[in-house]
């Protein structure tokens, strides 16, 4: 091994290619990267998209579903800016509300015939 290269080939550790590869991305997203600088952010973004849309998580209808509904959510509120992050936040502003009224109400029915 030289001392250029890293362990496992290039710089972007990508095994060494051959006379006969063509030159672009490895691995599970190579067709859909191909024109793309792997070391890009944007790139690697668009990657960790992909990765995130051929994810198979939890059904829909349990509670870890649920809360991994409320997970991709709060992370993509995160990554938002303008319009669509307060969006976001009226969202959740009207979410617990509507809450906060149901709660009061619950309380207010009980305490009213419990004396």
């Amino acid at each position: 091994m030289s001392a250029s290269k890293a362990p496992g080939g290039g710089r972007s550790g990508a095994p060494d290619q051959g006379p006969d590869e063509p030159a672009g991305p490895h691995g599970r997203f190579a067709d859909d990267l191909v024109g793309l600088d792997p070391d890009d952010p944007e790139a690697r973004a668009f990657a960790a998209h992909l990765d995130r849309m051929e994810q198979a998580g939890p059904a829909a209808f349990t509670v870890e579903g649920q809360l991994a509904g409320v997970r991709d959510f709060a992370e993509s509120a995160n990554r938002a800016d303008g319009p669509r992050r307060l969006a976001a936040v009226v969202l959740v502003a009207l979410v617990l509300l509507g809450t906060g009224f149901v709660i009061f109400e619950v309380l207010e029915l009980v305490l009213s015939t419990a004396f």
